[in-house]
């Protein structure tokens, strides 16, 4: 191996383990973001409330299966972490346009920024990941 691919594997592999990170605190913090929402009233709404705690269980989870998994793994662990990321976008969206199970948010909801641009960044975070890792395993 060359050392100029020594160097670029090697910032490759930086690259990777600071995108687990960012993508582990990202699905994190939409992990608290849910919790926090449920326990201030969200519990009580039908369907949505369940889903809330679901969302926080997975994200939390999400982020520690992102950080553990080995390396050979990451790329499909990323995918489908950006995958609930982008679930949970479209479901904030869906919930703030057209109502979702019969519950209408809006833009002035505690967290709804907040909640918006995290799951954007998870989104392209984990997916930045997964194809820089598919590059790096070569699958």
């Amino acid at each position: 191996m060359s050392r100029d691919t020594t160097t670029r594997t090697s910032r490759t592999g930086v690259a990777i383990g600071l995108l687990r990170l960012a993508g582990a605190v990202l699905l994190a913090v939409i992990a608290v973001i849910h919790g926090y929402l449920w326990q201030i009233g969200y519990d009580g709404i039908d369907v949505i409330g369940p889903a809330f705690l679901v969302q926080t269980v997975l994200g939390a989870g999400g982020a520690l299966l992102l950080l553990a998994v080995p390396p050979r793994l990451v790329r499909w662990v990323a995918v489908l972490c950006a995958a609930f990321a982008a679930g949970s976008l479209a479901a904030l969206l869906l919930s703030t346009t057209v109502g979702l199970f019969g519950f209408v948010e809006t833009t002035t909801a505690t967290l709804w920024w907040e909640s918006f641009w995290v799951e954007v960044a998870a989104v392209v975070v984990l997916t930045a990941l997964a194809v820089l890792a598919g590059r790096r395993t070569g699958r």
